[in-house]
């Protein structure tokens, strides 16, 4: 695809056409919010939020920036296991989303403990985090892709109610060695490697001898997690989810 940072038609000059000079300047808008960037802008951009991320593991924007500019080859290949995967063809015709707007949080919260949307309302709740945090996509050079990577960044908290990991330093390194195995973008993998960097002694113990080998035996074990129509299983029993999905048991 072509990207353009402006949504208005260009004047033709020279007496060659609109189309034409659109054609010239490679300029079209492939999704709404999308910027489009060059290989060396994105190194550039890769670079930086990589250096921002490792200094500040909690800003998301840069998270954010990091998974988007590096996932040029994870990104195709988690498209390609939802094409070929009958719920992961769905949601990908169907693209739905995973926010306030269109949760029934009510619902959710009435329906029995140990299900998935009770559970999954209880970590936000627990956690105070919301679904709308997550920031839509930017640098990334093709609409379906995009919504792949919304989609990776919608089912987080989900793979933190499924592993039951908190929000915290530790539980987001163990989610990440997860994310990391199942996905394969090189942001997971940063941040499963540096992660634990700011963690003491006593967790680095706790998460090298029990947690991140629970995670990764899991995430090779495991189905793709993007295959998952998560808001068709909201009844379904997290322990039943979890052994359908190949998840083993949190120690």
């Amino acid at each position: 695809g072509r990207a353009c940072l402006s949504h208005t038609e260009p004047r033709p000059r020279d007496g060659r056409s609109g189309e034409e000079e659109e054609e010239e300047e490679g300029c079209y808008q492939l999704y709404p919010g999308h910027i489009p960037t060059s290989p060396l802008q994105k190194a550039l951009l890769a670079a930086g939020s990589a250096f921002m991320a490792l200094y500040d593991p909690y800003r998301h924007d840069m998270v954010a920036v990091l998974g988007e500019t590096t996932g040029c080859l994870a990104l195709p290949n988690l498209r390609d296991k939802m094409k070929h995967h009958p719920e992961g063809y769905r949601i990908l015709q169907e693209r739905p989303r995973i926010r306030l707007s269109t949760l029934d949080m009510a619902r959710l919260r009435g329906l029995p403990d140990g299900s998935l949307g009770r559970e999954y309302v209880r970590f936000l709740e627990d956690n105070k985090v919301s679904p709308d945090t997550r920031m839509p996509p930017k640098f990334v050079d093709d609409e379906e892709l995009a919504y792949v990577i919304q989609r990776y960044r919608e089912v987080h908290d989900l793979m933190h109610t499924l592993l039951g990991m908190p929000t915290n330093m530790l539980g987001e390194v163990v989610v990440k060695w997860f994310e990391a195995i199942q996905t394969g973008l090189p942001m997971c993998v940063l941040g499963a490697v540096f992660g634990p960097v700011r963690l003491s002694a006593r967790k680095l113990q706790v998460l090298a001898t029990e947690l991140v080998p629970w995670a990764i035996r899991s995430g090779r074990n495991a189905s793709c997690i993007l295959n998952v129509y998560y808001e068709q299983r909201w009844e379904q029993p997290v322990e039943s989810l979890r052994e359908e999905i190949g998840i083993f048991p949190p120690p």
